[in-house]
């Protein structure tokens, strides 16, 4: 049997992160700053099983690399600091796997650390994620004292040789009375805890238990043990305890047998658009990269079907067809060369030029209407709606908006079309970057997830291109809204030829007391009645393009009703002019309301040594922070809060000042609350250069 079970996972790796020289951190940025940027895929086998691993990112920064992996897994490896236990930046990726329902089993890693706890860590897991841990591993010391850990389920301890610098060499033995009486009892408890609780989350095994075994737990076979966690991991009711220390390897070989033992099977997870299928290609492209020899290389999901080289595919999404060249089995930045793929892998394409990421990939576009014709039967049947069959079959990655941007300039004008070229290929890998022009200026506008985010391009432009480009100053992304409710007239009427173009627009635009990134748009009963599906959609994409640019400082406007109470159009009138005359008034109403400056607030965790806590947090008070709670997490002191982003610039180097580099912070983006009147005013002086 193949099992694939997907793992973002930094443990799993060949060599050692703490050298910069990681197989799947292969960029060079990765190995200068010694952090991942880039997911990466790597294809081995374990003891007859095919595992696909894909390392992700940590970074907030990168929050879409791990998002549009999560997207494609199986089952997935959550690795902790035993240190620090459950971080900021882990909620952010627990939350986006229990969106994508990925079976779990957490690794607490760094066993050997100095601080390292077991038992800080898993309590961490159980208050903050609100996870059942299931402690499978205890270790054998911890810190400097760690040497290797016990398994709960079989009770057998595995020792590691502290000479061995690449974990091969260890000894399993069995614990014994007369060896370890007292790390036998420890176990034996763990062991009976364990099946107790195993046994509450699991009716099969808690029959089994209560029937043959209730009289001596440890009778209990560790294979019926192991089956029960299989079952309780998949249901996600639990999550699977590992420990150990990847830097020497120590730990890692139990885990990848846990992997095949616990996370499920490609057969095990139950996708509900492969039925439409009948065993057909379907796959799911979930990034893009470009080789400078080979072109776009894609990576695909395989849901069923299979892959061959020189095969044409459809894809749903650009509605084209496409050969694939050349088929590849994805070792990092190395590839091997393969004839064809099956369902359950992870396959890299050359030659699919159009396709990017979260296109749905079939073998053909008759293949396409089938499914569509068996889900809209089905549909039928459930009485669902009939964009059902559509939801499904192009089920693809969530985009994240960007928080920052800065313009970016070219050497010279004469090398604008190599930076437009770098950018349309850059934003072809990483849809979280957005390009756009200015309207006033011509300048190119850089967005992005955060400062990081942006070096990170800014850098990749520089070595992968060989421009030396010019950013601007990093600028935040701040909406608007308004605060009252607003009723404005237009009348738009032009000759165009001996055509009369004539629309008479009322509308209201008011606030939403929920929060809504697009218009939400009623219509008066006397217009909607008469209203065409052309005018209609005309009048939502006038709304939707005066939103984009509001009165204050032209950012998106959000959180707005708008309710259309007349609308008079003479005959022959073009859509164009509808839309025109629609923002147009609707830009009028803008104007003429309260408005109200929204900035983007982040969540932020410092983590502190005690002596340097006064200064952190008068520092903090400054950027207009706003402190929740202070933790203590071993020795240190971890400050929890809230803090506008745009007080949050170059705060790596301030806090490294601050505490001679013993700090460290996470950030994330919380939502957008609305400015203090002085603050708004501060800012609108500074954008018109009174102040």
């Amino acid at each position: 049997m193949i099992s694939s079970p997907f793992i973002p996972s930094s443990i799993l790796l060949l060599l050692n992160v703490d050298d910069g020289d990681t197989v799947t951190d292969f960029m060079a940025q990765e190995r200068e700053r010694g952090i991942t940027i880039q997911s990466a895929a790597v294809t081995f086998d374990w003891k007859g099983y095919r595992i696909n691993l894909i390392d992700t990112p940590g970074h907030v920064d990168f929050t879409l690399e791990v998002e549009r992996c999560l997207r494609v897994l199986d089952g997935a490896v959550a690795v902790f600091d035993a240190s620090a236990g459950v971080e900021a930046q882990t909620l952010t990726v627990w939350r986006q796997a229990d969106k994508h329902k990925i079976p779990r089993i957490c690794f607490l890693n760094k066993m050997d650390k100095i601080g390292a706890s077991f038992n800080y860590a898993v309590e961490s897991i159980r208050e903050k994620l609100k996870a059942k841990p299931l402690l499978l591993q205890l270790p054998i010391g911890e810190g400097k004292t760690f040497k290797g850990v016990v398994d709960v389920v079989s009770k057998e301890k595995l020792l590691w040789n502290p000479n061995s610098d690449d974990g091969k060499d260890f000894e399993r033995k069995p614990l014994l009375e007369m060896s370890d009486p007292e790390l036998l009892k420890e176990i034996t408890e763990a062991r009976n805890a364990l099946i107790e609780q195993v046994a509450d989350l699991d009716d099969e095994f808690a029959d089994l238990v209560l029937g043959e075994f209730s009289e001596n737990f440890d009778l209990l076979p560790a294979e019926k043990l192991q089956t029960a966690v299989h079952r309780v991991t998949l249901a996600q009711t639990a999550v699977p305890v590992l420990c150990g220390s990847a830097l020497k390897n120590k730990g890692v070989q139990p885990l990848l047998d846990a992997i095949t033992m616990y996370l499920p099977s490609p057969e095990e997870r139950n996708y509900e658009f492969l039925q439409w299928y009948k065993g057909d290609l379907c796959a799911l492209a979930f990034k893009v990269l470009h080789d400078k020899q080979r072109g776009p290389l894609v990576f695909l999901r395989i849901y069923s079907g299979m892959i061959k080289r020189q095969l044409a595919i459809h894809n749903i999404n650009g509605n084209c067809t496409e050969r694939i060249s050349r088929l590849l089995l994805p070792f990092a930045d190395q590839h091997v060369e393969i004839p064809s793929l099956t369902a359950g892998n992870i396959a890299l394409t050359v030659g699919l030029k159009n396709t990017a990421t979260g296109d749905t990939i079939v073998s053909s576009k008759s293949s396409a209407l089938a499914a569509c014709r068996r889900a809209e039967r089905e549909g039928e049947k459930k009485h669902r709606q009939n964009n059902e069959a559509e939801r499904l079959l192009l089920a693809g990655v969530e985009i994240p908006e960007p928080v920052f941007f800065c313009t970016i300039e070219p050497p010279s004008v004469a090398k604008q079309p190599d930076l437009d070229h770098a950018l349309k290929c850059l934003q072809r890998e990483d849809p979280s970057l957005k390009v756009k022009l200015d309207p006033d200026s011509g300048q190119t506008i850089l967005c992005g997830m955060g400062e990081l985010h942006i070096e990170i391009i800014h850098d990749r432009i520089k070595r992968e291109y060989g421009l030396e480009t010019y950013l601007g100053p990093l600028q935040v992304a701040y909406r608007e809204t308004i605060l009252n409710s607003v009723r404005a007239t237009d009348t738009l009427d032009r000759t165009l030829g001996d055509r009369r173009h004539l629309v008479t627009v009322e509308l209201e635009a008011k606030s939403l007391e929920t929060s809504s990134l697009l218009p939400v748009i009623e219509y008066a009963a006397s217009v909607a009645e008469n209203l065409s599906q052309a005018s209609r959609e005309a009048i939502e994409n006038g709304l939707h393009s005066a939103c984009l640019q509001g009165p204050l400082l032209g950012s998106p406007i959000q959180d707005v009703a708008i309710t259309l109470h007349s609308l008079v159009i003479h005959p022959g009138t073009s859509t164009a002019m509808i839309s025109a005359c629609v923002s147009r008034c609707l830009q009028k109403a803008l104007k003429k309301a309260d408005k109200q400056i929204l900035e983007p607030l982040m969540n932020l965790e410092v983590t502190v040594t005690r002596d340097y806590l006064s200064p952190v947090l008068a520092d903090l008070a400054q950027r207009r922070g706003n402190i929740q709670e202070i933790q203590t997490r071993q020795d240190n002191k971890v400050v929890i809060g809230f803090v506008p982003l745009a007080e949050i610039m170059g705060y790596s180097t301030v806090l490294r000042t601050l505490t001679s580099g013993s700090a460290t912070f996470a950030l994330e983006l919380s939502d957008y609350q609305a400015m203090n009147p002085q603050d708004q005013s501060t800012l609108l002086s500074q954008r018109s250069g009174l102040s």
